[in-house]
C-alpha cells in the first residue's frame, strides 16, 4: 500500500474542527510555512507536506513522466486529502501551488471549501496583445540553462530577485539555501513543468470560492496576472498586499495572515448569516 505520509513527508499540527492544507510552491518546502502556521494552530487542524522531490519526501517516489505535468502533483494532494479522510479543506497554496489546488478542486470539489492563492499565476509566459504573464520564452529558456549548467549560480541569482527584500539579505539566503537544497535534475523538471504551464482555459471550470493575494511588486508574477485571474475566477476576491516579492508568507507574515484571518472570519460570518449556500 502507498504510504502517502512518508511520500510526502505529511505533518498534521493544531487542533480545531476546520482544516487548513498548505501547500508550498517550486523550490520550498513545507518550513516555508513556519511564519504563518503559529497564527492558526489554536483555532484550525493544519495539514503540511512536501511535494515529491522537494524537502523531506520520498525521492524514491519521483517519476519523470508522472511529474512532467502539473496533473502528478494534482493526483498527489488528492492522495493525500484521501489518506487522511479530509473534507472541507481551506487550501492555501504559494505560486504554482494555487493552479495545483485549482485543478484539484475542479476534479473533487467536495473536498474543498475554499481557495487562498498567493501569487498565483495560470500561465509565466507572455503572449502578444492577449496576455501578460512576465516572462517570454526565452527567459525561461535562459534560467533553465542555468539551472543544468550552474545550479548554485541559479539559486544565488534567483532568490533575492524573487525574495525582492535587499534591506533583509537574510531572507534571501534562508531562501536560496531551500533552492540549492533540492535535486538539482527534479528542481529544473519541476521548473520547466511550473514556467511553461497554462492553465488559463481551466479558470473558467473553478467552482470553489477563492482568495487571490497579489504583492505590490511581484518579479515572478506582474499585477496584471493577478487582475486576469481575479476577472477570470467566478466567485474569486481579490487582494493586493503591500508586501513586495514572491514570498510575503516569509517576508510579510503579519500581513499575510491578517489578510486570510480576515477572509476566513469574513466568509464564515457570511455562512453563519446564511449568504453563503
Amino acid at each position: 500500500m502507498l504510504d502517502v505520509a512518508v511520500r510526502n513527508h505529511v505533518k498534521i499540527i493544531g487542533s480545531g474542527e476546520r482544516t487548513i492544507m498548505f501547500a508550498h510552491g517550486f523550490g520550498c518546502d513545507q518550513s516555508m510555512w513556519k511564519y504563518v502556521t503559529p497564527s492558526f494552530e489554536q483555532t484550525y487542524r493544519i495539514v503540511l507536506f512536501d511535494y515529491v522531490g522537494s524537502g523531506n519526501s520520498d525521492l524514491t517516489a519521483y517519476a519523470s513522466d508522472k511529474y512532467n505535468t502539473l496533473q502528478g502533483y494534482v493526483q498527489d494532494v488528492l492522495d493525500i486529502i484521501e489518506f487522511y479522510g479530509l473534507r472541507d479543506i481551506i487550501f492555501i497554496g504559494h505560486s504554482i501551488s494555487s493552479m495545483i489546488g485549482m485543478l484539484a478542486s475542479i476534479k473533487r470539489p467536495d473536498y474543498f471549501e475554499r481557495l487562498i492563492m498567493i501569487g498565483p499565476s495560470p500561465c509565466y509566459l507572455n503572449e502578444p496583445d492577449v496576455y501578460f504573464g512576465g516572462f517570454e520564452k526565452s527567459d525561461i529558456a535562459e534560467l533553465l540553462d542555468m539551472m543544468e549548467m550552474n545550479f548554485a549560480g541559479w539559486a544565488s541569482f534567483m532568490a533575492p530577485l524573487a525574495m525582492n527584500q535587499p534591506e533583509v539579505p537574510r531572507l534571501s539566503k534562508e531562501l536560496e539555501q531551500s533552492f540549492i537544497s533540492a535535486d538539482p535534475v527534479i528542481a529544473r523538471q519541476f521548473a520547466e513543468v511550473t514556467f511553461f504551464s497554462d492553465h488559463r482555459s481551466d479558470l473558467a471550470a473553478a467552482e470553489v470560492p477563492i482568495l487571490i493575494l497579489q504583492c505590490s511588486d511581484d518579479s515572478i508574477v506582474p499585477l496584471e496576472v493577478g487582475r486576469y485571474l481575479h476577472r477570470h475566477l467566478k466567485n474569486s476576491t481579490f487582494r493586493l498586499m503591500e508586501a513586495k516579492g514572491h514570498y510575503p508568507h516569509i517576508s510579510h507574515p503579519q500581513e499575510t495572515v491578517r489578510l486570510i484571518e480576515q477572509y476566513l472570519h469574513t466568509t464564515q460570518q457570511n455562512r453563519s448569516d446564511g449568504e453563503e449556500s
